[in-house]
């Protein structure tokens, strides 16, 4: 776990091409924020958040991520003004209608996370036709985990494997790590389903429900970036804190 805070200049960072992480997870916060210090209304943050997503999409892809989760929506997220919430359902709509030609110029696929089919039909339609859309990019994964909470995606794998233990698919002796993570969300990410590092923004330190199996030997940056203000410089100054930490996975390292 680490807080970076510090802006460097372009030239100073270098990165170790053969260590980028294959799986970066982003918890995008401080939207609100960002809107509140310009005094202009939190949906001029979400709107301006949006366009970071882009930004960070291409240089992620550019520096070789194999996949790219982003925290957009939480199943808390619901308890939010209506307007805004409002507002936060009609974003994928402009953002795939926009953006969906400069993912497949960039050869980038669309997955998403989460339940889908909560969510308002124009907001479903415009995930759908964004997954089919890029259905043939085979290089970065750009998944959105939207109306995703962990403890859902856990509740949902138990229920799904007591049922295979209730219909005798498998046995209970069957359960372990690799079947459980199959059965969650991020199942179809394969080796990739586990993120190698876990950004979160603004400056909070909490995971607030992301992918808290997935994480268990994650390494963790925290920035006072606010989402807004983040861009592909500051994406490679996290992954230049990632490159130097050593990952035992528990173990010790021979030196040890």
């Amino acid at each position: 776990m680490f807080n970076n805070n510090k802006k460097h200049p372009e030239a100073t960072i270098s990165l170790d091409p053969n260590r980028i992480p294959e799986h970066i997870a982003i918890i995008m916060d401080g939207n609100g924020r960002w809107a509140k210090k310009r005094h202009l209304p939190r949906i001029a943050g979400h709107r301006q958040g949006m366009e970071t997503v882009k930004t960070v999409t291409k240089a992620a892809s550019k520096l070789g991520v194999k996949v790219l989760t982003l925290y957009a929506f939480s199943t808390e997220n619901w308890k939010r003004p209506k307007d805004e919430v409002n507002f936060l359902m009609g974003l994928p709509v402009k953002f795939f209608n926009n953006f969906v030609p400069e993912l497949i110029e960039n050869n980038v696929k669309v997955s998403v996370m989460g339940i889908v089919d909560e969510l308002p039909q124009p907001t479903q339609k415009a995930v759908y036709d964004a997954i089919a859309q890029t259905s043939d990019c085979t290089g970065m994964i750009l998944n959105f985990a939207l109306n995703y909470g962990s403890r859902l995606d856990i509740r949902m794998a138990v229920r799904q494997i007591a049922n295979e233990v209730k219909e005798n698919a498998i046995s209970v002796s069957d359960i372990n790590d690799d079947l459980i993570s199959r059965h969650l969300m991020t199942g179809f990410l394969n080796q990739y389903a586990d993120p190698d590092l876990l950004i979160r923004t603004s400056g909070e330190e909490r995971i607030s429900n992301f992918l808290l199996w997935q994480i268990a030997y994650s390494e963790l940056v925290f920035t006072k970036t606010l989402w807004p203000d983040f861009d592909g410089e500051t994406l490679k100054e996290m992954i230049r804190d990632y490159q130097k930490r050593d990952r035992r996975f528990g173990g010790l390292n021979q030196e040890e």
